[in-house]
């Protein structure tokens, strides 16, 4: 392209805003008549400067640019109660399991639970668009192994994989006692992982009663 890095910079604003879906560099150089991928992630950066006091935001999540409501103006916008989306305990478990060590087969996720999983588990996860199957492993048997989505990164506010807490933040913030699990264990307390569910709403997971293995 021949245009000035203004005349750039407002292509790519004229696009992203247009465009139904987000955007990778390359879908947007080439979209622009095959601008260099150097000059739009540039552009995409000055535009993102530019954004980052307004009403909206220019984000990229999982490799993709798109437009939203900045943060702490979506109350504004909401107009209706948000619905909680339930999803069980077991559910949970399958999901970080999945994050963390993706991509990952159906034995491997049980051989890290200690239990079987339902097979509903994971439909349930791919029907939230979260989870999807990512090929076969070249072993006997060839199993589906499966990886988290965009749709993931992007429910959570994630940019990448590379942005999940690791151990000493999952510990800080509550999420990991390991004291209690080795009692638990010992004693022969600890409730089935099956048995109880989470609530997932917001990007936020938290505990509830309700809910059965495979409920959403």
């Amino acid at each position: 392209m021949s245009e000035t890095p203004d005349d750039l910079h407002r292509a790519i604003e004229a696009t992203l805003f247009a465009s139904e879906e987000p955007m990778t560099v390359d879908a947007l150089a080439t979209h622009l008549g095959g601008a260099a991928a150097g000059d739009v992630r540039e552009g995409l950066r000055v535009l993102a400067g530019h954004y980052e006091k307004r009403g909206i935001s220019l984000v990229e999540r999982a490799g993709r640019w798109h437009f939203q409501t900045a943060p702490d103006l979506a109350h504004i916008l909401r107009r209706e109660q948000e619905q909680v989306r339930r999803l069980s305990r077991a559910g949970t478990e399958v999901l970080a399991i999945i994050a963390y060590h993706e991509p990952v087969s159906r034995a491997e996720i049980e051989a890290i639970r200690g239990v079987q999983t339902a097979k509903g588990t994971l439909d349930v996860l791919m029907e939230a668009g979260w989870v999807r199957a990512a090929g076969r492993r070249e072993v006997p048997g060839r199993p589906v192994i499966y990886a988290t989505t965009p749709d993931f990164l992007a429910h959570f506010g994630l940019a990448s994989r590379r942005d999940l807490p690791g151990i000493d933040e999952l510990r800080a913030s509550g999420l990991l006692d390991p004291v209690d699990d080795a009692y638990d264990a010992l004693t022969g307390e600890a409730d089935d992982p099956d048995a109880t569910s989470d609530s997932v709403t917001s990007g936020e997971l938290a505990p509830n009663d309700e809910q059965a293995d495979d409920a959403l």
